[in-house]
């Protein structure tokens, strides 16, 4: 790979440019050209890939499968909304090398440590700086740097660190004496201060002083004693002094501090550990709308891949639009639109491949049907033959017969599809979870072997909750409109969390919102709507709160709702909550580290703020924000603190948002991280970043302390 290859890149099937690839020195960067494109190159690192597929496992690589075999194809799938690479190597043996050596770096990628992380990001920075590939780096290059890496510094100031850094007097810095400069550009005064208050001889935290850290600061109570031993052997880097007196030093109380276990969300929330035995109406549900969909409603590109990335999100109910093709084919696409289509079996055996390798709880697939009998019976044929056993097509047997059944009822349900329809009640009236297939045509029929693969669900035209209570009945559900649902939530709040108490509900997105832009879905939330579906492929303020929700219980998409909205004696309204639960929360907002730079442009650097904001009830609804700083996005410090009086904490979400400044026009969007309110860990903690489609972007952090108290 060092060496290099030609590859053939493949954008469609009457686009294929052969690009010369190799990877670089630093082991995880590889950089491509074409031959015909002069000093120009591009890069990518390995970090940005999830994985590889070999062969063809793209709809590009499948289009032109009879001109190339598979054994020379490949495909490198990047995290977030980042569209695939594919490949095609001049031999068999050739692919397979990148195959197995781009795994072999991913796994490395992902098997590094902090300590690792940083030294390969600083690593990265001098082979950025180092124009003249020397291996070593002049002070003008150090300027340069120094914009590269967002931060505005005296020269002065720059020159004095350097000229320390530089011990062999060279008048440049190879690579150990660059990491000594990093250090002292990177030392942190506010950790230092920190962890001055709580160590003897200002040089290292004795394990006693770590517990009392932890104790009073961490709020880590009665197994402080125990996590501070954990901590020193886990954190310190020191193999002969602090790890056997035992005690830490700075470097691991930094390391320790920006780490999982010191990070803003509570790290055993983010395992599976919610009761799963629940009925599904007592659950949120990651869902997606018109999951085909890549771009807009109008013109935009319908792909599998829509499907494979939203279920890798954790998504567990994915839609089709089926609408009858040629050849006796179903067809999936945005009907009387200009979106392009795809094959239903396609999808089906997309789904089937990808459906579980995020979560193994239930997917739903939510079918609104246009086809005619004839190709609902294709459609039919298909499910059963593709999904096989995975489908679920009958009853469970042994499960309470008033409610719907938990998504881990059994070990047979887990792993199952379920497939939403409106047809006709088997006679034990038992359907499950998925909400119908919407059926647009009153005069058409419905075929008989499409309506008998639905259970447990059947779809209802909702009639008021006055008309549910009297005489819905467990297994039947009802689908609002966004608008719909946000009026009823507020006229009838209490009636509407009632309802999905034992009832499930879909909402979806207004039909003008052609450009697949989304709503709020903690409006929908608030009241227990169970299938808010939003479209993923959109990024957003929406699609952080619903990544935010479903981060929690091991990212499995099924979230247990607050007890308050399980239990039937609950009078629970959004608009009127009781406060005995109400918390006082205050944000200090200490410092940034490394944020990225929004302008690529030389010289611009970031002037950042950071806001917090509150989601949740509408009296919950808040936003604070720091002011901003002038040219640093390298290390600013803020130092602010911003109060919140959080009224429903089990509904809130929280927002931690920074945006570079602009007195001109709207800010420009830096970073993210959203979690629910209560996964969060108090004390003194760093928020890793992430970028707008959702994906890291190490190691940009916030530096916060945060306390929370009873409301009086």
């Amino acid at each position: 790979m060092m060496a290099g290859s030609t590859l053939r890149k493949v954008k469609s099937r009457s686009w294929k440019k052969q690009r010369h690839f190799r990877l670089l020195e630093d082991g995880l960067t590889i950089w491509y050209k074409s031959r015909w494109a002069g000093r120009g190159h591009s890069t990518f690192s390995v970090t940005e890939v999830e994985a590889v597929r070999e062969g063809h496992q793209s709809e590009v690589l499948l289009s032109i499968a009879e001109e190339f075999p598979a054994s020379h194809c490949f495909t490198l799938v990047f995290h977030g909304r980042q569209g695939n690479l594919d490949l095609v190597a001049d031999s068999p043996e050739e692919a397979r090398a990148w195959v197995q050596g781009v795994r072999k770096l991913i796994h490395k990628a992902q098997t590094m440590d902090e300590k690792e992380r940083l030294d390969q990001w600083v690593f990265d920075w001098f082979q950025k700086a180092d124009k003249n590939k020397d291996g070593k780096m002049n002070f003008k290059e150090v300027k340069t740097l120094l914009k590269m890496m967002n931060v505005e510094m005296n020269e002065e100031h720059a020159l004095h660190l350097f000229t320390m850094a530089d011990k062999s007097e060279s008048g440049s810095l190879e690579i150990e004496e660059f990491v000594l400069f990093y250090k002292m550009l990177t030392q942190r005064d506010e950790v230092w201060k920190v962890f001055q208050d709580y160590s003897g001889d200002g040089e290292k935290l004795m394990l006693e002083e770590l517990e009392s850290f932890l104790k009073i600061e961490q709020h880590e109570g009665e197994q402080s004693g125990r996590r501070a031993k954990e901590l020193i052997g886990r954190y310190e880097p020191s193999e002969t002094g602090e790890r056997f007196l035992p005690a830490m030093s700075l470097d691991g109380f930094q390391m320790y501090l920006c780490s999982q276990e010191g990070s803003i969300f509570r790290p055993e929330l983010l395992e599976l550990q919610q009761d799963m035995s629940r009925p599904l109406s007592h659950y949120f549900i990651s869902s997606s709308h018109n999951t085909y969909l890549l771009e807009d409603q109008l013109r935009g590109h319908s792909s599998v891949e829509a499907y494979i990335q939203a279920l890798k999100r954790g998504c567990r109910c994915v839609e089709l639009d089926c609408w009858d093709g040629h050849d006796g084919e179903p067809i999936v696409y945005h009907g009387h639109t200009l979106t392009t289509k795809i094959l239903f079996k396609d999808i089906i055996s997309t789904v089937k491949e990808y459906a579980f390798k995020a979560s193994d709880f239930p997917v739903i697939l939510s079918l609104e049907n246009h086809c005619s009998v004839e190709q609902q019976t294709v459609m039919a044929r298909y499910l059963r033959q593709i999904l096989g056993d995975a489908l679920l097509v009958c009853p469970l047997g042994g499960h309470d017969l008033q409610h719907l059944p938990p998504p881990q009822v059994r070990i047979r349900l887990r792993s199952r599809f379920k497939v939403k329809h409106p047809g006709t009640l088997p006679s034990v009236q038992f359907f499950f979870f998925i909400y119908s297939i919407y059926f647009f045509l009153q005069k058409s029929k419905l075929s008989r072997e499409l309506s008998d693969l639905v259970v447990y669900c059947k779809s209802v035209h909702f009639h008021g909750f006055d008309h549910a209570r009297s005489h819905a009945k467990f297994y039947e559900m009802s689908s609002f409109s966004e608008s719909k649902a946000r009026r009823l939530a507020k006229e009838a709040g209490a009636d509407f969390v009632q309802y999905n108490m034992r009832q499930l509900s879909r909402v979806y997105p207004g039909g003008l919102r052609t450009d697949s832009s989304n709503y709020n879905p903690q409006d929908m939330w608030n009241v227990g709507c169970q299938i808010v579906a939003l479209n993923f492929q959109t990024a957003g303020l929406e699609m952080d709160l619903n990544d935010g929700l479903f981060r929690q219980n091991g990212g499995c998409g099924y979230v247990l709702k607050p007890d308050f909205m399980r239990d039937a004696t609950s009078r629970f309204n959004p608009e009127k909550p009781e406060e005995h639960q109400a918390a006082v929360c205050v944000y200090q907002v200490i410092s940034g580290q490394q944020l990225p730079k929004v302008n690529q442009k030389e010289g611009s650097i970031v002037d950042p703020l950071v806001r917090v904001e509150v989601y949740g009830v509408p009296k919950d609804q808040a936003r604070e924000e720091t002011p901003h700083i002038q040219n640093n996005g390298f290390n600013p410090v803020w130092n602010k603190t911003l109060n919140f009086v959080i009224h429903t904490p089990e509904l809130a979400l929280v927002r931690f948002v920074v945006e570079d400044y602009d007195k001109a026009s709207r800010n420009d969007f830096i970073g993210q991280f959203t979690l629910p309110f209560k996964c969060m860990q108090t004390g003194f903690r760093h928020i890793h970043l992430l970028s707008k489609d959702g994906t890291a972007i190490p190691p940009s952090s916030l530096f916060v302390n945060i306390s929370i108290s009873a409301y009086t």
